[in-house]
Formats: C-alpha cells, sequence, structure tokens
C-alpha cells in the first residue's frame, strides 16, 4: 500500500505539477470508501474475516499489475490513477475493519494493547522499508519497474491471511438487512461513552492536517527537493512510528489512556506548527520524526480502547465507524492540505492545521468527560 501510495501520488505531480490534481486523489477516496467501510464492517461481523481479507487484497495485484503494463506501453494517464485509487480504495477498506476485528480473535484482552501495538508497528516497519525501497526504485530504474514492484509484493497479502490460525467468523454473528446492521452500529457508537470523543478529535485533527498524500507538493514547496525527499520524510514518519509503538508498550501500565491520547494529540498539533516553520530538510526530517511517534500514540491507544470496550459481535462495526472518520477525514484533509498549500503555501498550511488541532484538543478536553476519565487496565 505503502509503494502504491508513493508511486501514483509522484507520477501524477510529475505529470500534472498541480496540487489540486493531487488533492483529487482525497475527494476519490472520501467519495467511495464511506459507503465501503461501513459495508466492509457488517461483513466483518457476519462473514469469515480471514477470507474476506484474502478477496479484498486480490483486487491490488490485479490493478497493480494492469497499471504496470499502461506504464510499460506508455499509455498510462491520470485517470487511470484515480481509477485505480478509487476501486482499491473501496477493496482495501472493505478488509480493514476485519483485519482490526481480528485482533481480538488472536490473543486475550490482558495482551490486546500489545497485540495492537505490536501490529501498528510492524506496519510503520513496512513503511520505512517501503519509501527507502521507493526512492532506489524510482530514480534508477524508474516508473514502471517501481509499479511491477508494487504488484509483485502484494502476492503475500493474499496468501498470509488465510494462514492465520484463530477462528475467522465472529461470536453470534448478526443476520438481517445490512442497513439495519449499519444502523445498529452507529446507535452503539453514538451511546458509547468514549467513542464519540475519539472520532470528533480524529477529524477535527486530521481533516486539517493530512500531509503524507500531498508531501510531493510540500517537499517541491518547502525544499525545492523531489521524489527521493518525498521518500526519506515518508520513511521519517514511519520510524517515528515504530518509537512511538514501542512508547505506548512502555507505557502500557499508565492507566490513563483516554488523557494519554488527548496528551499525543495536543503534541501532533504543535509539532504540525514546527514542520510549517522548518527552515531546511533535516530539521524537517527531525520534526516528522516526532510526528510520526505522537500519531502512533495516539493511533495504537485508539485502536485498543474501541477493541476492548466493544463485544466481538459488534466490533466490526465499531471498528468501521471508526474507520470512516479517521479516512474520510485523511482524504478531507488531503483535499485541504493540496488546496491550502497551493494558494497561501504549505509552511502557512502547516501552521493553520497546528492550530486548529490544538483547539480541538483542548475543546474535547472540556467537552468530553467521559474520554479524559478512562483508564485501562
Amino acid at each position: 500500500m505503502q509503494m502504491r501510495l508513493l508511486v501514483t501520488s509522484v507520477w501524477l505531480y510529475a505529470e500534472t505539477g498541480s496540487g489540486v490534481q493531487l488533492g483529487l486523489l482525497g475527494l476519490i477516496l472520501l467519495v467511495v470508501q464511506f459507503p465501503a467501510i461501513l459495508y466492509g464492517g457488517t461483513l466483518a461481523d457476519k462473514l469469515d474475516r480471514k477470507k474476506l481479507i484474502a478477496f479484498a487484497q486480490i483486487f491490488s495485484f490485479a490493478l497493480l499489475t494492469v497499471m504496470a503494463l499502461l506504464a510499460a506501453s506508455d499509455e498510462l494517464k491520470p485517470w487511470h490513477i484515480y481509477g485505480v485509487t478509487a476501486v482499491l480504495g473501496v477493496t482495501s477498506i472493505i478488509g480493514s475493519p476485519a483485519r482490526a476485528a481480528l485482533t481480538a480473535n488472536v490473543v486475550p484482552r490482558s495482551h490486546l494493547l500489545h497485540a495492537v501495538t505490536a501490529n501498528a508497528m510492524t506496519f510503520e516497519i513496512s513503511a520505512v522499508v517501503a519509501p527507502l525501497v521507493f526512492a532506489a526504485a524510482i530514480t534508477t530504474f524508474g516508473t514502471t519497474f517501481t509499479i511491477a514492484v508494487t504488484a509483485i509484493v502484494s502476492i503475500p497479502s493474499i496468501i498470509m491471511p488465510l494462514l492465520i490460525r484463530t477462528r475467522g467468523t465472529p461470536l453470534a454473528a448478526d443476520e438481517g438487512p445490512v442497513l439495519r446492521r449499519i444502523w445498529e452500529g452507529f446507535k452503539f457508537v453514538k451511546s458509547h461513552p468514549i467513542l464519540p470523543g475519539l472520532l470528533i478529535m480524529d477529524i477535527g485533527v486530521t481533516m486539517v492536517s493530512f500531509y503524507r498524500q500531498v508531501l510531493p507538493l510540500i517537499v517541491d514547496r518547502l525544499f525545492k527537493a523531489g521524489p527521493g525527499a518525498v521518500g526519506l520524510l515518508t520513511s521519517a514518519t514511519s520510524l517515528g512510528g515504530i518509537i512511538g509503538s514501542l512508547t505506548v508498550l512502555f507505557l502500557s501500565r499508565y492507566r490513563s489512556k483516554g488523557k494519554l491520547v488527548l496528551y499525543a494529540t495536543l503534541a501532533y498539533g504543535v509539532l504540525l506548527i514546527a514542520f510549517g516553520l522548518s527552515t531546511s530538510l533535516w530539521m524537517a526530517l527531525v520534526v516528522v520524526v516526532c510526528l510520526g511517534i505522537t500519531d502512533a500514540v495516539g493511533m495504537a491507544t485508539r485502536q485498543t480502547t474501541v477493541q476492548l470496550t466493544t463485544p466481538d459481535n459488534m466490533r466490526g462495526r465499531a471498528v468501521s465507524f471508526h474507520e470512516v472518520s479517521a479516512e474520510s477525514a485523511n482524504n478531507i484533509g488531503t483535499i485541504e492540505v493540496g488546496f491550502m498549500s497551493q494558494q497561501i503555501g504549505a509552511s502557512y498550511t502547516m501552521v493553520f492545521g497546528g492550530i486548529v488541532s490544538i483547539a480541538v484538543v483542548v475543546a474535547v478536553w472540556v467537552v468530553m468527560k467521559g474520554l479524559r476519565q478512562y483508564r485501562y487496565p
């Protein structure tokens, strides 16, 4: 996934030179992912979660292979990128609630925080390696080779879910119409004492700060650098994610998990301002590592809280609503950061995002009493 996001965004920016065109990737995902993730949540509460994950990943291999063939024949166009982004946005998001919900079937509750953190850490390790491979591949061999490599490394994601030795179907799987099951999931989340605060904070912060998809534009505007710098900053974010995941394990006995999320998100807002004010690529690398740390601490704690406070037959839908907020905010953030960077500059855009993020955290702290009082274990 990391390789796909990098190669499509870099190719699109090189082809069009437009931040707005990059922002359209977020608009496309916003349109297609909202219904897909809700539907994916209902499927995760009904079908074999392992088979659902594998089925969703088949599309990645097939479409990336087609994209590589189009690039090899010099027929790759921007609309192909948008089409592949739309389809894979749907299929990957359908499998996402199943992946998250399956974690609680693999380990006991006493180790769930460790499992979620380890899962996030492996993702971040791959996210460090992928941009480095991407940078080496695209600068040495070009776009076609890089897309082909991306297609090949997607193959294990089809096979490996089926090898997990645990029950794939949820206990007491819900039956009935899809819309009714989605509505039941919404009512559960709405009445939850903690989840609404997590969702509101995630949406409010991410929709003004999600810069990863438009890094080619930000790197160009802030540092006058190219794809190599994009790969470095992406790896720096993921390196921070690894460190943040280790920090979560170190803080596993810190009981005020709600306050931990608030502290991490507040620090994220401050660091966004520092990123916007960075005067060199090396300064930005340090700040981005710290952004990755705070983001990982908040993400792992949020995901664990959702799974710990939700029964198995509702977990897929609860996860899907959490991911709807995250993915929708990511996509709106991509549009907002791309558009604002084009209009007022990347530096002012990041500073603005940091100020808004701090305000959102303060508002949630004051209003959402259940979140700041949540303690585990």
